[in-house]
């Protein structure tokens, strides 16, 4: 457990940094498998079926960010001097590119598996 003076010094807690990516992954799984089913009654094939699932997967980061991470970021002070940029994700996540595209891998394998099977009992 961190000491109080760890604490003022780097603000991050890496338990918290974890929990948060954590959190992202298992909400990106789980959209991940609505959207293959979502993909598979609509008869998607090829490219279309992994582009869906490659917008919508971006579409649900994005949501996730503007109601979770965007109200209560740094770029909401009024200080001028406490801005960061708009997208800056780095006091909740490791890095940008962890928050925006990290569950994209661990969602395909249930998004393939939902998509096909869906595809199959449709066109069945």
């Amino acid at each position: 457990m961190p000491t109080e003076k760890e604490l003022q010094i780097s603000p991050l807690v890496p338990d918290s940094i974890l929990h948060n990516s954590r959190t992202l992954v298992n909400l990106q799984s789980l959209t991940a498998s609505l959207f293959g089913v979502a993909a598979g009654i609509l008869g998607l094939e090829s490219y279309s079926g992994f582009l869906f699932y490659l917008a919508f997967s971006l579409l649900t980061t994005a949501l996730f960010y503007f109601v979770r991470v965007a109200p209560a970021s740094p770029f909401a002070s009024s200080t001028p001097a406490q801005k960061t940029g708009l997208f800056d994700t780095s006091r909740y996540f490791h890095s940008p590119i962890a928050f925006w595209t990290g569950g994209l891998g661990n969602g395909l394998a249930g998004y393939i598996l939902t998509w096909t099977l869906f595809y199959g009992l449709v066109r069945a």
